[in-house]
């Protein structure tokens, strides 16, 4: 894929993001994969039928059809599949019990016959369910091998294998454009689907999540805290002076601090943490795992570094709620709105300050 579209070779995509799309064509291709073994396994089916009308056999007709067993249940485990890999090895299984069938349904040919279509027609017929580099590879090496025993052992001659080999190099190198194209639309699609996800979940000015969607996944993230009994804080934060600031030096100072702010925020945050804006000039971070004690020293460094951002008219501060969830039954909307109460508290009480909620 790189080979044949540079541009990604220079921006190749963050790990995140290579997890993410794997998942991705996994979701988007799971039902084609599922389709395409249960025609498979179909079309075996019927070949194998149908070799026993134009020509005899060694091996019966009742044990060439035995691999419909197995091709019926990998395609039933692929239709449950989620991981990843896991659907990747179900495909690879599919593809090497096809390659058995086709040396048992061709053993006791005369050479010459076109028995070897089948062999390759397969890795130009799976080149766009392979979601890897990996399993594409692996493929295509089954692909190749897989007949080889039959021409190798049986009645071919050195012309016939010759043959095979140069057209079985043709439809591979078919698969693999025919491969680099559909992941790289597939892989488009991905990016832009993920960037109009991101554009209706986070705030065009400063990056973090809205309020809707921050209180979706804040709902989410305290279920699971309280499931596994772990302390968590809420931190409400509000922009002093936010208002006077816009009406002296106009809204692009006023967006100016927030970006520098939400900046601040991400880089005082851990991986877990949840940063949202709530609206305006008030943000909520959400933080599992540590008490009311340890959320105070956080907000206390916060307020540290926020002192350093420069407006117009002087250092930017905030006032700082925090409320600790001490009840499991405690929903999200009464803790943002009890570190809500202690932000106003601050802010009555001179600004630039850290209040904190009474127990929940």
């Amino acid at each position: 894929m790189y080979l044949l579209f540079p541009e990604h070779r220079r921006r190749p995509p963050a790990p995140d993001q290579r997890r993410q799309y794997r998942h991705y064509l996994a979701q988007q291709m799971g039902p084609m994969i599922h389709a395409l073994m249960l025609m498979a396994t179909l079309c075996y089916g019927a070949a194998a039928v149908a070799s026993t009308l134009i020509h005899s056999s060694p091996i019966p007709l009742l044990l060439r059809l035995s691999l419909l067993l197995p091709l019926l249940l990998v395609a039933a485990a692929a239709r449950k599949a989620r991981r990843p890999r896991l659907l990747s090895g179900l495909a690879l299984l599919c593809v090497l019990l096809l390659e058995i069938g086709i040396n048992l349904n061709s053993a006791g040919r005369a050479p010459g016959q076109p028995w070897v279509i089948p062999g390759l027609l397969l890795p130009v017929a799976s080149s766009v369910i392979w979601l890897e580099r990996w399993d594409f590879a692996i493929a295509m090496a089954l692909c190749a091998l897989g007949p080889l025993p039959v021409l190798l052992f049986g009645a071919a001659t050195s012309v016939h294998i010759v043959q095979y080999l140069v057209y079985m190099a043709i439809a591979i190198s078919l698969s693999a454009v025919l491969r680099a194209f559909m992941a790289r639309t597939l892989f488009e699609q991905f990016r832009l689907e993920r960037q109009l996800r991101e554009q209706a979940n986070t705030d065009g000015l400063t990056g973090l999540l809205l309020r809707n969607r921050f209180l979706e996944l804040a709902r989410l993230a305290l279920g699971a805290i309280h499931s596994q009994q772990k302390p968590v804080c809420m931190l409400y934060l509000d922009a002093d002076h936010f208002k006077q600031l816009n009406d002296d030096h106009g809204h692009a100072a006023g967006d100016a601090a927030l970006i520098a702010l939400a900046a601040t925020l991400r880089a005082q945050t851990r991986p877990g943490d949840l940063i949202g804006r709530i609206g305006g000039e008030e943000f909520a971070l959400l933080l599992p795992g540590i008490d009311q004690l340890q959320a105070q020293q956080r907000g206390e460094r916060l307020q540290l570094t926020i002192r350093t951002i420069q407006r117009p008219d002087g250092p930017l501060t905030v006032s700082i709620g925090i409320a600790e969830c001490r009840d499991a039954d405690e929903g999200l909307e009464a803790l943002l709105a009890r570190a809500d109460q202690a932000m106003r508290k601050a802010k009555r009480e001179g600004r630039d300050r850290i209040v904190c909620a009474a127990g929940g």
